[in-house]
Protein backbone atom coordinates (compact mmCIF):
# COMPACT_ATOMS: atom_id res chain seq x y z
CA UNK A 1 0.00 0.00 0.00
CA UNK A 2 1.03 3.46 -0.05
CA UNK A 3 1.90 6.40 2.49
CA UNK A 4 -1.69 8.17 0.82
CA UNK A 5 -3.53 4.90 1.78
CA UNK A 6 -2.79 4.70 5.06
CA UNK A 7 -4.67 5.73 8.21
CA UNK A 8 -4.32 8.70 10.28
CA UNK A 9 -2.70 7.20 13.97
CA UNK A 10 -0.97 4.24 12.03
CA UNK A 11 1.73 3.22 12.43
CA UNK A 12 3.89 1.88 8.81
CA UNK A 13 7.40 0.83 7.90
CA UNK A 14 8.30 1.93 4.76
CA UNK A 15 9.94 -0.56 1.97
CA UNK A 16 9.97 1.67 -0.67
CA UNK A 17 10.33 5.11 -2.08
CA UNK A 18 9.11 5.15 -6.27
CA UNK A 19 9.01 8.56 -7.13
CA UNK A 20 10.00 9.89 -10.91
CA UNK A 21 12.45 12.93 -9.15
CA UNK A 22 15.75 11.59 -7.72
CA UNK A 23 16.52 15.15 -5.97
CA UNK A 24 13.11 14.31 -3.80
CA UNK A 25 14.05 10.80 -3.08
CA UNK A 26 17.66 12.04 -1.83
CA UNK A 27 15.81 15.00 0.21
CA UNK A 28 13.37 12.26 1.96
CA UNK A 29 16.40 10.43 2.43
CA UNK A 30 18.35 13.13 3.87
CA UNK A 31 15.19 13.67 6.35
CA UNK A 32 15.49 9.97 7.89
CA UNK A 33 12.52 8.83 5.73
CA UNK A 34 14.49 5.42 4.44
CA UNK A 35 13.75 2.03 4.00
CA UNK A 36 12.78 0.06 7.08
CA UNK A 37 12.17 3.23 8.95
CA UNK A 38 9.33 3.56 10.91
CA UNK A 39 6.63 6.41 10.92
CA UNK A 40 3.45 7.29 12.14
CA UNK A 41 0.32 9.31 10.19
CA UNK A 42 -0.34 12.08 12.32
CA UNK A 43 -3.07 14.22 10.44
CA UNK A 44 -4.17 14.67 6.84
CA UNK A 45 -5.28 18.10 5.58
CA UNK A 46 -8.02 18.36 2.64
CA UNK A 47 -6.40 18.60 -0.46
CA UNK A 48 -3.81 15.20 0.01
CA UNK A 49 -0.91 16.63 2.11
CA UNK A 50 -0.40 14.46 5.14
CA UNK A 51 1.66 15.10 8.28
CA UNK A 52 3.90 12.46 9.05
CA UNK A 53 6.28 11.70 12.22
CA UNK A 54 9.66 10.09 11.01
CA UNK A 55 12.33 9.76 14.34
CA UNK A 56 11.06 12.12 16.52
CA UNK A 57 10.79 15.30 13.51
CA UNK A 58 7.28 15.84 11.82
CA UNK A 59 7.16 16.49 8.34
CA UNK A 60 4.72 17.69 5.58
CA UNK A 61 4.37 15.44 2.76
CA UNK A 62 2.49 16.33 -0.52
CA UNK A 63 -0.11 14.01 -1.93
CA UNK A 64 2.15 12.84 -5.17
CA UNK A 65 5.05 12.09 -3.13
CA UNK A 66 2.67 10.37 -0.20
CA UNK A 67 1.91 7.87 -3.63
CA UNK A 68 4.96 7.39 -4.49
CA UNK A 69 6.07 5.76 -0.74
CA UNK A 70 5.13 2.39 -0.04
CA UNK A 71 4.51 1.26 3.18
CA UNK A 72 3.52 -1.96 5.31
CA UNK A 73 1.32 -1.44 8.31
CA UNK A 74 3.09 -2.11 11.78
CA UNK A 75 1.76 -5.39 13.56
CA UNK A 76 0.92 -3.94 16.83
CA UNK A 77 1.30 -7.60 18.72
CA UNK A 78 4.69 -8.35 16.29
Amino acid sequence: MTLYEGKIGSAYIVKGIHLKQNSIVRRLEALGLNEMTKLQIQNSKRRGALIIKVRGTRLAVGKQIAQGIEVEEVKENA
